[in-house]
Parts: structure tokens; sequence; C-alpha cells
């Protein structure tokens, strides 16, 4: 379980990160990116970030540049939150998959 802190962090990484992708997201003409869900580690050093990327057929091409582009991302994250947060802390990002499984479950049910 998350402390204050930590959520407090967590919703406003997610807020500064999602203003990051949707300027992001113009260099990759068709690609929406949307920051589902941040969990911060306790020390508040590693924040993994779910991102959630349509279409799915530009999956793995959107998640190799943000990979790609892992240092720049957190330099403006660090621009944004500089009056916030003493350090910014690592991020790890993930494939939000919740989407394709509630899909996938509805399929299951109805057939």
């Amino acid at each position: 379980m998350q402390s204050t802190r930590q959520n407090k962090i967590a919703r406003l990484i997610q807020k500064d990160l999602s203003d990051i992708f949707l300027r992001y997201a113009r260099t990759l003409q068709g690609t929406l990116i949307s920051v589902s869900e941040v969990r911060v580690s306790p020390d508040l050093g590693i924040a993994n970030i779910y991102l959630s990327i349509f279409p799915h057929d530009k999956v793995q091409e959107t998640m190799n540049h943000i990979e790609s582009d892992h240092g720049k991302i957190r330099g403006e994250l660090g621009t944004l939150e500089r009056h916030q947060l003493r350090i910014i802390p690592e991020l790890h990002f993930h494939l939000d998959e919740t989407l394709d499984r509630m899909e996938r479950i509805d399929q299951l049910l109805k057939g």
C-alpha cells in the first residue's frame, strides 16, 4: 500500500508526463500515448509508468522511441517539477495491457 506522499507524487508525475507525451506523440504521427498509472517506490527513487498506446500496430515502435528518448523525457519532467521535487525519480516505462485483458475476458464470456 502506498503512502499519501507516494500517491501525491505519483499523481504529479502522471499529470506532467501526460503533458509531455501529448507533445511527444505529435512527432509520432497518428499515435496516441496516455499515462494510465504511475507507481512510486517507497524511497521515491523509482517511478513505474504504465502507458497505453493506440493504435496497437505501433506499440513496439512507440515503446522503442520512448526508451531511446528516456533521458530527454526525464529531463523535461525535471524541468516541470523542479520546484516540487528535490530528486526526480528514475523512470521505468511499461506497457499497460489492462484494456487488452478486459477485451479478451469479454470475448471469452460471450463465446
